[in-house]
């Protein structure tokens, strides 16, 4: 199949498959007579993987790791998991600075009142400090 095809049963831009592949995460191993690129059910099932990394933010170099982790089915899952602890990790810090972001919204929010004029206005008066 062509990249055109490969881009519609993904749901992935053509700019994002010619993307992995320059970063070495998809292959297309054979060209046709136009030297078009040309795909398989192989790389259908390379860049859903792909999407499906990049969706939990998994970094292109650790979906590297990952695809070569693949490629030795016999080995033992503890890089996998350290790779999906590290990430956990990274969320509950995320969370944690959204949380900061929220109270200090909340109590910016809680400075000013819907029947002041933007003159008076708390947040705007707090912000300038």
């Amino acid at each position: 199949m062509k990249i055109g095809e490969l881009a519609k049963l993904t749901g992935c831009s053509i700019q994002s498959i010619r993307y992995y592949e320059k970063e070495g995460l998809l292959n297309s191993i054979l060209r046709s007579e136009g030297n078009f690129r040309l795909y398989n059910d192989e790389s259908v099932r390379q860049l859903i993987f792909i999407k499906r990394c990049r969706s939990l933010d998994i970094s292109l170099s650790e979906i590297n790791h990952l695809s070569s982790l693949k490629s030795i089915p016999e080995q033992n899952c503890n890089d996998v998991n350290k790779l999906f602890d590290k990430h956990l990790q990274q969320v509950d810090l995320k969370i944690e600075e959204l949380e900061k972001l929220k109270n200090q919204l909340l109590d910016l929010r809680h400075k000013c009142s819907d029947k002041h004029i933007v003159e008076d206005c708390g947040i705007i008066q707090e912000l300038m400090q």
